[in-house]
């Protein structure tokens, strides 16, 4: 079990955990945290909320486009990065169970809530259909459009494991 506990998950787990224990309650007398005491969650900004959902479906194209493209090529590189954006996706999806939020991912490969990811869905995936080099200036694409939207989120959490959770993402697209 200890193997399957690769670091950069074991951070994503503390970083996703701690602040929910860290906001507990009045403390029991024994000084340990009271598991019985509610806990407090500030409300999130509607922006907060705009951002995890957009993100969401962000991490879903990404996922699904470079899940497509290694498909396709047949190159580690699109798997090794496939799977980075399914712990991102999944990173996403833990927040927005933690505020109550519904979940826009739909279910399938290439499938989308919005128009606009579907339609850049289909246009990533016909760019990096044409060629191996056109594929992964497709992958380019997608982590430039993810850094600057990452930015535009970062700058509007106001909470901590948000915040925590957006600044792992950006450096892993950064990687």
């Amino acid at each position: 079990i200890e193997e399957a506990w690769t670091e950069p998950f074991s951070v994503l787990f503390l970083a996703l955990t701690v602040p929910a224990f860290a906001q507990r309650g009045p403390r029991a007398g024994n000084g340990a945290t009271d598991p019985a005491a509610p806990v407090t969650v500030l409300p999130l900004s509607s922006e907060e909320v705009q951002w995890l959902v957009y993100m969401r479906e962000e991490e879903k194209l990404a996922r699904d486009v470079y899940l497509k493209l290694s498909k396709t090529w047949q190159l580690r590189v699109f798997d090794n990065i496939a799977a980075s954006e399914q712990r991102h996706f999944n990173a996403i999806g833990i927040l927005l169970e933690r505020f109550g939020l519904q979940d826009p991912a739909l279910e399938g490969e290439g499938r989308f809530s919005t128009d606009e990811f579907a339609d850049l869905y289909d246009a990533l995936i016909l760019q990096g259909e044409r060629s191996v080099n056109e594929a992964l200036k497709a992958g380019i694409t997608i982590e430039e459009m993810d850094i600057a939207d990452l930015e535009k989120a970062l700058a509007t959490a106001t909470h901590r494991d948000i915040a925590r959770v957006y600044n792992n993402l950006l450096d892993g697209s950064e990687s």
